[in-house]
């Protein structure tokens, strides 16, 4: 398949580094775009991306960077069926060291590329680029999901790959919790969000913090592993008009902490049991269970907004 000519953000996505890599392989090694268009940047064409494969390649094996680049600048044809001989041996693309992203675009790929490499830099420029350019949400579910439930699906099947789901969830949390100290949110905070009682799970919650964030709303993250006496005073102290409730397991799913805040004196207006640990025929009367992130942003908005316009009135 033909490969148009990119820019050097397009290439870092699909290779899974950073932006400022390429650019040292560049002024380093010659590594760099080939395509010149009077009036434009520099664009990588098909043969610089599968030369720059090759230096990836290399160098998360450690081969050298200049031994890489040596076989790097070499014809593209030397590449075959994904395979490139060098002093240590043969250097095979894929195999069992990926992560499996499913359906998901070039950019999930070189994020999931960019894990196994461990290269913390290269995950939270693609991250933040991802959250720049599409928002919260979008980035939750095309980029950060698939790659994030391709890690797991590696531990259960390996119980590999702790140190990746470790680097990149902190990378991840970083991200969010960057959207959330640098956009502004408007009124006293009306939603309380929380993991249930010994749930560790949290990112997927921290996602909702930062998409509140970047709806403007103001919220309080309690965090993981709160216990339900301790979500109980935060209710009776900040009267929040909505609590969202994360579990992940049905381990943590305890419907009893949902009848608790029903029966709390400062009651919610709206009590979300959020993630796939509730079942819904286990949950009491008047607890709500969004499907995903943007059923969830939707109703804590809405019941923002409901107050706004009351307070108004």
């Amino acid at each position: 398949m033909a490969v148009e000519a990119l820019s050097a953000g397009a290439v870092a996505r699909r290779l899974g580094v950073a932006v400022t890599t390429l650019r040292t392989w560049h002024q380093r090694y010659g590594l760099g775009p080939s395509q010149h268009v009077p009036g434009h940047h520099r664009r990588y064409t098909a043969a610089d991306l599968a030369r720059l494969e090759v230096m990836r390649r290399l160098t998360a094996e450690g081969v050298s960077p200049a031994e890489a680049a040596r076989w790097a600048r070499q014809a593209p044809e030397t590449i075959s069926g994904g395979t490139v001989r060098h002093r240590s041996g043969t250097v095979r693309d894929g195999g069992g060291a990926t992560i499996p992203v499913g359906r998901a675009g070039p950019v999930a790929r070189g994020l999931a590329r960019a894990a196994m490499r461990l290269d913390s830099a290269a995950i939270s420029e693609t991250i933040s680029r991802a959250i720049a350019t599409d928002g919260v949400v979008d980035t939750w579910d095309r980029l950060l999901r698939p790659v994030l439930v391709g890690i797991g699906e590696r531990h259960a099947a390996t119980a590999a790959l702790v140190e990746v789901e470790h680097l990149v969830s902190r990378c991840v949390s970083t991200a969010f919790a960057t959207v959330t100290m640098t956009r502004p949110a408007f009124g006293p905070p009306r939603i309380l969000l929380s993991c249930a009682y010994e749930e560790q799970h949290s990112l997927p919650l921290e996602a909702l913090a930062a998409a509140l964030a970047e709806a403007g709303v103001s919220h309080r993250f309690l965090g993981a592993r709160v216990p339900l006496t301790a979500l109980l005073d935060a209710v009776d102290r900040t009267g929040p008009a909505a609590v969202v409730v994360w579990s992940h397991t049905r381990f943590t799913a305890d419907p009893a902490q949902l009848s608790a805040l029903l029966a709390a004196p400062r009651r919610p207006l709206l009590v979300l049991a959020a993630g796939p640990g509730w079942q819904s025929d286990t949950l009491p009367a008047g607890v709500m269970c969004p499907t995903d992130l943007t059923e969830a942003l939707t109703l804590a908005v809405a019941v923002r907004d409901s107050l706004d316009r009351s307070a108004v009135s």
